[in-house]
């Protein structure tokens, strides 16, 4: 294993890297050798002998010396492209329980203004991969929400907080409550109609609502009903993904092949609501999508 200690040197705008192993030349030199990407962080990490490496030879070397074996999920690790955004870009993230995650009411408490969701860790990942940006991160997630309940509070928490991008995640509560298909869509072109009026240059992420066969959903009845409902709230996102050029994150997809690898459980405890790892697979799979559709030159 490779251990590595990192700090930020008084007036230095580059990382001081402490190889705490022999082990890291080898590493890097698998890294090297094209057995893990290595082209993609665009940072600079300096070597105590003076000898320069990019930051992405690095954190390659980092994942070769520590992964024996490829992601049993399918979802590629945190080897991708950094995305493009324009310096003080406001990222929002709209949704239901998923997205809120306890995220703090009081925007003054920095230690929980965004909960501990896949939003959390999309922040924290390009807060460290693109500084200089200096991205700003908003959830306005609602435990319990449908797609109406977003309809009606959107002026507030989407319109007026004037966003760059707009990421959302809602159906789960929908089918919960019996919405038919057509009147989520109704609602959720609605949103996306007011939102490019008011920011014509907006982009779009939308994500599928997803489900698996876990807790309560192990029961056969409930797991064939719900998931015929998210299946069908998926062909409507996916509709609404091409219609707005959005960017598509096809997270049922995502999780029912993790659920193949491992087991659903290792991803969601009651068959809706994902735990930290598969939160960590929604945000993987966000950065690469996003990455992929606005990638730096």
């Amino acid at each position: 294993m490779v251990r590595v200690s990192l700090r930020l040197p008084a007036g230095s705008n580059g990382l001081q890297n402490h190889s705490e192993h022999v082990g890291y030349r080898s590493a890097l030199a698998k890294a090297r050798a094209g057995i893990v990407p290595s082209s993609l962080v665009p940072c600079r990490l300096y070597m105590t002998n003076s000898e320069t490496s990019t930051g992405a030879d690095f954190l390659s070397a980092v994942a070769g010396a520590e992964r024996s074996f490829p992601h049993l999920s399918g979802v590629p690790d945190y080897a991708y492209r950094l995305p493009s955004f324009k310096k003080g870009s406001r990222l929002l993230f709209q949704g239901d329980s998923i997205t809120d995650m306890k995220w703090g009411r009081n925007q003054e408490d920095r230690n929980h203004y965004l909960g501990h969701s896949y939003v959390y860790l999309i922040a924290a990942r390009l807060g460290v991969d693109m500084p200089a940006s200096q991205l700003e991160f908003f959830t306005r997630g609602m435990s319990g929400h449908t797609v109406s309940d977003l309809r009606k509070r959107w002026q507030k928490d989407a319109l007026d907080m004037k966003p760059d991008l707009l990421s959302i995640l809602i159906g789960t509560n929908d089918v919960g409550q019996g919405v038919p298909a057509g009147s989520f869509e109704s609602d959720y072109r609605h949103l996306l109609d007011a939102s490019l009026k008011a920011n014509p240059g907006l982009r779009l992420v939308l994500l599928d609502p997803f489900v698996l066969r876990s807790g309560s959903l192990k029961d056969e009845p409930a797991w064939t009903s719900r998931r015929a409902a998210i299946d069908q709230l998926g062909e409507v996102v996916t509709r609404l993904a091409k219609d707005y050029n959005a960017v598509h994150i096809q997270t049922q997809d995502v999780f029912d092949a993790a659920a193949r690898a491992v087991t659903p459980e290792q991803w969601m405890w009651d068959g809706v609501h994902p735990l930290p790892q598969g939160h960590e697979l929604i945000a993987r799979s966000w950065l690469h999508e996003v990455s992929a559709r606005w990638s730096r030159a």
